[in-house]
């Protein structure tokens, strides 16, 4: 069966195959053909027919077609349909602030040549095929192979049936059946299991027979070849038409492919014993993978002892129910059920089973929020984040359970509050939406209804959802008034400290800020008083007050002393800019080059961020040139990866303004908008390399140049609707009159002009105005 492991490069994100693939030279060859004349291709069939394998490799195929990259999206543990568009986004590493991300979707991939793979659409087809027919319609370079049971009915959509595997007939020389697809993987997986195992005349008859049987369905066959570690072919043959004799008995018999992928996975499931049975039933509950904790906290009990658990999963694993995919340096071992097989174990367990299962699935992932709260800052600091990205299915299933319930929602709070900050690294909208419903659910003025409160204001900061984050912040105030819990209260002048950082008002942030440092000091918080110093070093090194230095060097001892290593990285990036502001830009450098380094290992998108956008500054002032224009260019690119707002506030932005004017003096306008835009035109891989010095041919054309990443032409290097925006903008109108002239949302003509403003290398729009004007005089 096939086992997978999820990785991400430089290209896009694709699962490696850790089994080998088998056949399809024609499906293959149809797939290329239909892929290259559509945009859209919909690769269907029966359940366990190999339509992801099948698109895997298509996609490993096509990978250097595409200068932006190859994108697997798993959707099979996705349930709410508004949340696809988030998934999408954070697949692509487009890290959304915006309450319409299908909207920024579009706009991020407008200029991009990419293929994005859809994969288990048949649950989410209607949500699917809205997303794509957007996407597809705004972004001319993207290409969409989906895998789904059924069309989806987007326009211009080409279908692929996948077929079963090529099947022998009845009599077939053993040399000749292994030229059959079918036989072929049945062998392959058998090598796997059963070395010693060859074809010859004394067992070819009955290898044949079960691939006829079976209708050379993948799965099936997979299953089926498992038990070569204890059966004979023939013994497995006789076993699996006693099941299809007891799947057609007292009713009309399913479809023959449906019918063999039943048999051999109902087959499978009786040779279980009782409790494996059980435990394969209980595991459905989980939703994209389980660690061990997991099924021992979530199954154990009611006929299965807890230390009972770790034996039956691997027996599990050995009949091939489970996959288990490797620890790592950072991981536990972590086992997945393939769809089919889930569905099956899940039709096994009645109503109140399931409930009763549900139940103690959530409270296990409540539990997991409560521990990450507790040593988040600390040295497992990075382990800590991979962890809850992998458990992000359960996290939803946990949080989708509480939330359908409204005597359950306030159970949302105690999940999705204590991770607040793993939401704002990645996954800001899902867990600020999630947060809210919660609270429009669960209205009593609880301790855990305060914590959310605080929770969601944060995220609505981000959002730059200002007046809903001083309005949360208010009640949860209220709340907190009548509590006796002072951590609390240092959150919420935290909370409005950064809030007024944010919206330029320095000297009053920083007044919050030291007043919530001494509190989380005295109820002894160290996350909280790191997150307090970074924030007073951000307020007082852009008042130009000396005490920045001191704040930076006590946060980065602070995380030091913790070896929480995403904190440290923030602590480099506190030090490196007051190094900067005495004038040591060298040492700068080389400090905020460490800390992008440390972020990359986490792929901290917004961290990295705001290493780069400080390191374009040290560059501006310490060597003028056309590689500084390129690096504040790439600094623009870099924030439009990251889907962050932060650079657009009062204080970042006049320090970006400082370094563009000191730059453009000393090239003149035209040099810095040309190598301006240069930078902005990068990768995000191509604009790290060069804020790290590890390119020194960033920007001298190759791949910047390559199809889809070209450098501003006679027409700034805009998109048609850039330049229709632009053209608006020159007119005098508003982001919000913009959007409702093009019925967009207002987050998208915001983005469009960002884009805009960094392509032309200018700040202001009647600087662009005066760019239109110039234009249409040519």
């Amino acid at each position: 069966m096939a086992t997978t492991k999820s990785t991400t490069s430089g290209r896009g994100a694709l699962p490696v195959e850790l089994t080998s693939f088998v056949g399809r030279r024609r499906e293959l060859a149809e797939t290329r053909k239909l892929l290259a004349s559509s945009r859209m291709l919909t690769l269907t069939g029966v359940g366990g027919v190999g339509k992801t394998r099948l698109a895997l490799r298509m996609a490993a195929e096509v990978r250097r077609t595409f200068p932006d990259g190859v994108w697997f999206v798993e959707l099979a543990a996705l349930h709410d349909p508004q949340l696809l568009p988030h998934t999408v986004a954070n697949t692509l590493e487009l890290r959304q602030v915006s309450a319409d991300p299908a909207g920024d979707l579009a706009a991020y991939l407008e200029e991009k040549k990419l293929l994005v793979v859809l994969d288990n659409c048949e649950h989410l087809t209607d949500a699917c095929a809205v997303l794509a027919s957007k996407l597809l319609a705004a972004a001319p370079g993207l290409r969409i192979l989906a895998t789904s049971r059924h069309v989806l009915g987007v326009e211009g959509e080409q279908i692929l049936v996948v077929p079963p595997l090529s099947t022998p007939e009845a009599k077939v020389r053993a040399g000749d059946a292994a030229h059959y697809d079918s036989v072929s993987l049945f062998l392959d997986r058998a090598a796997a299991v059963a070395p010693e195992f060859e074809l010859g005349d004394g067992n070819r008859n009955a290898v044949v027979e079960l691939c006829r049987k079976l209708e050379g369905i993948p799965l099936a066959i997979e299953l089926a070849a498992v038990w070569l570690r204890t059966l004979s072919p023939v013994q497995i043959l006789e076993r699996l038409e006693d099941r299809f004799r007891l799947l057609t008995t007292g009713r009309r018999a399913a479809p023959a492919r449906q019918q063999a992928l039943d048999a051999t996975v109902g087959w499978s499931y009786e040779l279980c014993s009782p409790a494996e049975q059980l435990l394969w039933a209980r595991l459905s509950v989980f939703s994209g993978g389980f660690d061990l904790e997991a099924a021992e906290d979530v199954c154990s009990g009611g006929g299965i002892l807890r230390d009972d658990v770790l034996n039956l999963v691997a027996s599990l694993v050995n009949k091939s129910i489970l996959v288990r995919i490797q620890a790592t340096e950072h991981t536990t071992a972590w086992y997945q059920m393939l769809e089919t097989i889930r569905q099956y174990g899940a039709a096994r367990l009645d109503e109140e089973e399931l409930r009763a299962l549900q139940f103690r699935h959530r409270d296990h992932y409540r539990s997991l929020a409560q521990q990450y709260d507790a040593e988040s800052f600390g040295s497992h600091q990075a382990n800590w984040f991979i962890r809850l990205r992998r458990e992000q299915g359960n996290l939803r299933a946990a949080l989708e359970f509480c939330l359908t319930d409204k005597s359950e929602a306030a159970a949302a709070f105690e999940i999705a509050a204590p991770i607040w900050n793993f939401w704002f690294a990645g996954f800001l909208r899902e867990g600020y939406r999630s947060l809210l419903q919660a609270l429009d659910l669960a209205t009593e003025p609880t301790r855990s209804r305060a914590y959310a409160l605080w929770a969601a204001s944060y995220l609505a900061m981000f959002a730059t959802e200002f007046d809903r984050n001083a309005a949360m912040l208010a009640e949860c105030a209220e709340i907190a008034a009548g509590l006796d819990d002072d951590r609390l209260h240092a959150r919420i002048k935290e909370c409005r400290g950064h809030a007024t950082l944010y919206q330029g008002d320095l000297p009053a942030a920083i007044g919050l800020l030291e007043e919530a440092r001494s509190e989380f000091r005295a109820v002894g918080d160290p996350l909280g008083e790191f997150d307090t110093l970074i924030l007073l070093t951000a307020a007082t090194f852009f008042l130009g007050d000396p005490r920045a230095d001191e704040f930076a060097r006590q946060a980065l001892a602070l995380a030091e002393e913790h070896g929480a290593m995403s904190s440290k990285a923030y602590g480099l990036w506190s030090v490196g800019i007051t190094q900067w502001g005495a004038g040591a830009h060298a040492e700068a450098t080389r400090t905020l080059r460490d800390c992008v380094r440390l972020f990359l290992t986490m792929h901290d998108l917004t961290g990295i961020s705001f290493g780069v956008q400080a390191l374009s500054w040290c560059a501006a002032f310490t060597a003028p040139d056309e590689g500084a224009a390129r690096l504040l260019g790439a600094s623009q690119a870099i924030w439009r990866t990251s889907g962050a707002r932060v650079d657009e506030t009062n204080a970042y932005n006049a320090f970006d303004q400082r370094s563009e004017d000191h730059v453009r003096e000393a090239l003149g306008s035209e040099r810095y908008a040309k190598a301006f835009a240069e930078g902005a035109a990068y990768s995000f891989e191509q604009a790290v390399s060069l804020a790290l010095g590890e390119d020194a041919d960033a920007g001298s054309g190759g791949e910047a140049a390559s199809p889809g990443r070209g450098l501003p032409s006679a027409a700034g290097g805009l998109t048609r609707r850039e330049r229709e925006i632009a053209g608006l903008l020159a007119e005098g109108l508003s982001n919000k009159e913009i959007a409702a002239r093009l019925i967009i949302s207002q987050r998208t003509a915001e983005t469009h002009v960002d884009h805009i403003l960094a392509k032309l290398g200018v700040t202001s729009r009647s600087q662009v105005a005066s760019w239109v004007a110039e234009q249409q005089g040519r």
